[in-house]
């Protein structure tokens, strides 16, 4: 298989393994359910072992059995190439900035700053434009609830914006404190 022709939820589950843990299926639910439900994805079991069949066949994931009590186990793992074909991949796809940050460990810190920068100008030129927009509808009684759809639109893009901000300065603090 082709890393141009993997599916997002693909490298959402390598993003899992990226974090230098070997995981279960169980144990990647779980991480999942704690990290990416919060901006991308909650996937189901079926959902992370289909990803698992397709990405050691990619060669991306190796597996280890382990006996256990209730039978043998299956420990995940991310392979050399699946760790560059996820880094290849983090450096060229169109990201959330959430889902970019959480994979931040994977990239050139200064290119991820630029980048969560660049998310933070379009949210606030969105804010912007909204804002404008919302104001030309001021004289128009008949459009009001367009208007405040608009303010509401605006107010979500400076939340954005902020939490952008915020995420900037939290790592600017993490890597004050690791130099």
């Amino acid at each position: 298989m082709d890393a141009e022709s993997l599916p997002t939820s693909s490298w959402a589950v390598l993003g899992l393994l990226s974090f230098g843990r070997e995981l279960t299926g169980y144990e990647m639910k779980k991480w999942a359910e704690q990290t990416l439900s919060h901006f991308y994805w909650s996937p189901s079991s079926s959902d992370i072992y289909r990803e698992l069949f397709r990405l050691e066949a990619a060669g991306y994931v190796a597996v280890d059995t382990l006996p256990g009590e209730l039978g043998a186990k299956r420990r995940y793992r991310l392979t050399l190439s699946g760790e560059d074909a996820l880094r290849g991949w983090v450096s060229r796809a169109p990201l959330p900035a959430a889902f970019r940050l959480w994979l931040g460990h994977l990239q050139d810190p200064a290119r991820l700053r630029e980048s969560l920068r660049a998310a933070r100008a379009v949210a606030d030129k969105l804010r912007a434009h909204a804002e404008a927009d919302a104001l030309s509808l001021t004289d128009s009684p008949e459009l009001s609830h367009a208007a405040c759809a608009l303010r509401l639109a605006a107010r979500a893009h400076a939340a954005e914006r902020d939490r952008l901000d915020a995420a900037l300065r939290e790592l600017d603090a993490h890597s004050d404190r690791s130099d």
